[in-house]
């Protein structure tokens, strides 16, 4: 069975900006310092969020709350999901298509080189969007869903 949006530790397209070379060396002697009897007093991670990231984070729970509401299958729901993103994306680049299309200051080669850029991805998400129904029509079959189930999850399917 396919593993659809896993993440791996490269994955997540952000470099690492810890610069390891201006790190201060620490010695055997800074390690053993620490008495091990004294009980050190450890703050949490305090993490507040701003108006924007508090209403961004409603609209992301209320853009699949229907495919939670459903009545489905977690795996059918997770699916679901993951065809939903990968839509969701495939209309992002074609939008940054278009931009780049309408894009004056660009030369012909530089707009070429974008577009073909942007169509590559395209077509990478589309891929990755028929590996998504094929695993969702693999799902729904080993489930046994009952007809009222599977139309519900092919109309969740093609909504975007």
């Amino acid at each position: 069975m396919s593993a659809i949006g896993t993440l791996n530790p490269g994955s997540g397209g952000l470099l690492s900006s810890l610069d390891t070379s201006k790190l201060a060396p620490v010695s055997d002697a800074d390690i053993s310092a620490q008495n091990a009897d004294t009980p050190t007093k450890v703050e949490g991670i305090k993490v507040s969020l701003s108006g924007a990231g508090i209403e961004k984070s409603a609209e992301a729970k209320g853009e699949n709350s229907d495919i939670e509401e459903s009545g489905l299958p977690d795996n059918i729901q997770q699916i679901l999901k993951m065809i939903r993103k990968l839509q969701q994306q495939v209309a992002e680049k074609l939008a940054e298509m278009q931009a780049v299309m309408k894009d004056k200051r660009l030369s012909p080669e530089e707009r070429k080189a974008k577009l073909g850029a942007l169509q590559a991805f395209i077509n990478n998400l589309n891929g990755g969007l028929i590996v998504a129904n094929t695993a969702l029509s693999k799902a729904m079959k080993q489930a046994g869903l009952t007809p009222e189930q599977i139309l519900k999850a092919a109309s969740l399917a093609m909504k975007s």
